[in-house]
């Protein structure tokens, strides 16, 4: 059950990066906020229609899914002899593995299914994804059976040069009467420009005797979003400092879709948040705490109305139109329908 009476109704709440300016005030501390994005335009002010219907003001802003502070990657090991160095990291029992060689060989162990054989038992050699087409056959919501037992990875050269995202994302967050799942717009966007996505829908995956590493930040590739995340790591602890007095343990890592601060994972916190993993904080107001690495929730839900995810960076932000039409499918790109 979802413990939303402790927030539902505050609908003045101060935020960290956004407070209440003027317009130029307010852009001045997003572009800081965002300064080591791959910023392709914006932010700029423009009119939007959030999920619940509310006709508001947010900011856009157009990034390319390209962090600037390190390359992507690897995910997918070659060879049941290397190290922890060569793969990524995997989503077991709300803790993160290393998807090293020795990882592959115990599959059928970790999982109870003797089915899992992604490797040549002969040649040690680790049946991977390997090209553009293997990747889309395999990362679809019914994976092509050719792939089936293969670890999964989708390179960043994939995706066209050009590809872009544009987050449409709420000046002052509107408050719901009820949460509402992250799987429709993500979770929101880190201060690198990355998506912060919802649930990797790892239950699809494993059906399909598949294994999607994240790499080591907790990213990985599909050819829809480009690279976007779905573990909160330590790759995002260069944050940059906040202009608002907070708790020193306390470090903004990204915006949420309904406009509340993300922040970085706290241990201290856990037992002390709601649903959507989130508290209200003394003096600075509503904000959110990434899960756990391993938990596969960044939040857990959102409070608030959320914007806009646009892919082709045109159109008028208009999320009431996208939350009628529901869900995107489950698949290896896209996050699943929550669960009752």
């Amino acid at each position: 059950m979802y413990r939303f009476h402790r927030f539902a109704g505050t609908m003045s709440i101060a935020l960290v990066t956004l407070p209440a300016l003027a317009h130029d005030g307010e852009l001045h501390h997003i572009e800081a906020f965002f300064a080591d994005a791959n910023i392709v335009s914006g932010p700029s002010i423009v009119d939007c229609t959030l999920s619940g219907g509310t006709e508001t003001t947010c900011f856009s802003i157009t990034v390319k899914p390209d962090p600037k502070a390190y390359t992507p990657g690897p995910w997918c090991p070659t060879s049941i002899t290397d190290t922890a160095e060569s793969g990524g990291i995997w989503f077991l029992d709300g803790e993160i593995e290393d998807v090293d060689g020795a990882f592959i060989t115990r599959l059928s162990e970790i999982y109870g299914d003797t089915n899992w054989q992604l490797f040549d038992p002969d040649t040690g050699a680790v049946r991977y994804t390997g090209t553009l087409e293997a990747c889309e056959a395999a990362a679809r919501p019914d994976v092509d059976p050719a792939y089936q037992n293969y670890c999964v990875q989708c390179l960043p050269e994939y995706v066209p040069e050009e590809a872009s995202l544009t987050y449409v994302i709420p000046l002052h967050p509107q408050m719901t009467d009820a949460p509402s799942p992250t799987n429709r717009a993500g979770s929101g966007l880190a201060y690198n420009g990355v998506r912060l996505d919802g649930p990797a829908p790892v239950d699809a995956i494993l059906g399909a005797y598949t294994i999607a590493p994240f790499d080591d930040c907790g990213g990985h590739v599909n050819t829809h979003v480009g690279y976007h995340y779905h573990a909160v790591t330590d790759c995002l602890q260069n944050a940059p400092a906040t202009t608002t007095e907070v708790a020193e343990t306390d470090k903004q890592i990204g915006i949420a879709m309904d406009g509340f601060p993300i922040m970085a994972h706290r241990d201290d916190l856990v037992d002390q948040l709601d649903a959507c993993n989130g508290l209200m904080v003394e003096g600075a107001g509503y904000r959110y705490f990434a899960g756990a690495p391993g938990s596969n929730a960044i939040l857990g839900c959102h409070v608030a109305e959320v914007g806009c995810t646009l892919e082709n960076g045109t159109g008028v932000c208009d999320a009431s139109a996208m939350a009628r039409r529901g869900p995107p499918p489950a698949g290896a790109g896209a996050p699943p329908p929550p669960a009752d």
